[in-house]
């Protein structure tokens, strides 16, 4: 008899893509039932998003009322749902490793998705869609931007996007920038290098796609926070997109295309002794898990795998080392903050949090649950009502306590609960990252 659940800790194995069987379509398939069998039969994750709920609806209408009664073409719907949170395999699947079942769902979705690619079922308007480098090509010349930002705002131009990218015209979208964050950063004061027994004594930002081409302000918060805590920074060289967007399509050849771009460039900070910071949870994750699983036996991978931080991950353990300052000069009242799926699964525990309650006369309330918004898919036309269904919970748990500020790692999921918030009539509370709420309480102009 089987051992019925899991107390372990999950474990992960490297994704096996460079095996031709990894695309065999009729072995997918069959992992595929294998997989929805058991998670039928548990149903622990119905509440994390549409992916479980679209299996279920359909093993419910089947004629069998199990998975063996489901149309095998059908099993692309759940697939299609998934936006690789990987919160189920971390925060609620009993059968993963070292369960003798072995059920990693979310990367048996991404070798569902992967083969979809290759056989050219992903439309070049999702490529583009997912493609933040070109995209941040118009970020930083000021009069491109302001037509650019102008016109996306319109009717007109949203029920164009709509009609020839599936971006729903209610959906929030970020603008671009006049200057990106890599052209307006300050440059480091000479602070003397303070190692600490848990942390490196210098910084390299690796500033991400949205940082650099849509909201600067979010780099230069966190470079203040590190200067008046006396941490020399640098930003990295040159950086291309971290391959998140590109993953979640299931196209691998270009996450390598990525990764053979930034992983030379940041091994040699990861070398030199640096921490390395993302101000975007999906980007850190990136590096911290998914390019390594991907690429397990490359030691440059793992050495920026060692190397990558969360910026609160950072500065906690710091404070831990002794050598965060704790000045905090302005308080914030209340703040409900968010967090985001990519965060909770990075293994690190509330970091946030545990800076945000250090600031005196702040009080916080957290969420811990999906907004909905999840890369792209919150944005999609064919997604985003549903985005903002799986959002209304945290979009109310949000406004409960009439915060003062709302906040999320995520400035994406931060919009999108901004946007819920306020179709529901619940608050015109202000949006401010994380790092952004850590400068304002310290008082730095």
């Amino acid at each position: 008899m089987s051992r019925e659940g899991n107390l372990e800790a999950p474990t992960r194995h490297p994704v096996d893509w460079k095996n031709p069987d990894y695309y065999d379509e009729e072995k997918c398939t069959a992992e595929l039932e294998r997989i929805f069998d058991i998670c039928h039969g548990c149903r622990r994750c119905v509440g994390l998003c549409n992916t479980f709920p679209t299996l279920f609806d359909l093993v419910d209408e089947s004629p069998t009322l199990e998975v063996d009664g489901v149309d095998k073409k059908d099993f692309m719907k759940v697939v299609d749902q998934c936006y690789l949170c990987d919160l189920c395999y971390m925060t609620k699947c009993p059968y993963t490793p070292p369960h003798e079942w072995n059920l990693d769902f979310p990367h048996t979705m991404l070798r569902a998705k992967a083969i979809k690619f290759k056989k050219g079922e992903v439309g070049l308007a999702e490529q583009l869609l997912a493609s933040t480098d070109i995209h941040g090509q118009f970020a930083g010349i000021p009069v491109v931007v302001q037509i650019a930002n102008a016109v996306n705002k319109t009717r007109v131009a949203r029920s164009l996007m709509e009609t020839t990218l599936g971006v729903d015209r209610n959906a929030w979208m970020p603008s671009f920038a006049t200057r990106k964050f890599r052209s307006g950063a300050a440059k480091s004061a000479d602070h003397a290098i303070q190692d600490g027994e848990r942390t490196p004594g210098k910084v390299a930002i690796f500033s991400t796609c949205y940082v650099n081409y849509n909201e600067p302000g979010i780099g230069h918060d966190l470079l203040k926070v590190l200067d008046h805590n006396k941490i020399p920074y640098v930003l990295v060289e040159k950086e291309k997109c971290c391959g998140m967007p590109k993953l979640e399509l299931g196209d691998l050849e270009s996450v390598q295309a990525s990764k053979e771009a930034n992983i030379p460039v940041l091994t040699n900070y990861a070398r030199d002794g640096y921490a390395i910071l993302s101000a975007i949870p999906s980007c850190t994750l990136m590096f911290k898990q998914e390019i390594p699983l991907l690429f397990p036996q490359d030691q440059d991978v793992l050495a920026v795998q060692e190397a990558m931080w969360d910026p609160f991950e950072y500065l906690i353990a710091r404070k831990k080392d002794g050598l965060l300052k704790t000045d905090f000069s302005q308080p914030l009242g209340k703040v409900s903050y968010h967090i985001p799926c990519h965060g909770r699964v990075q293994n690190i525990g509330r970091k946030t949090e545990e800076f945000l309650k250090l600031i005196p006369e702040t009080t916080l309330n957290t969420i811990e649950r999906c907004s909905g918004h999840a890369g792209t898919y919150g944005v999609k036309k064919a997604h985003h009502k549903t985005a903002m269904k799986i959002g209304k919970p945290v979009f109310n748990a949000m406004g409960r306590n009439d915060p003062d500020y709302i906040s999320s790692d995520c400035q994406l999921s931060g919009h999108h609960i901004e946007q819920g918030m306020q179709e529901n009539g619940l608050s015109e509370t202000k949006l401010a990252h994380p790092l952004t709420l850590a400068r304002t309480a310290y008082g730095l102009k």
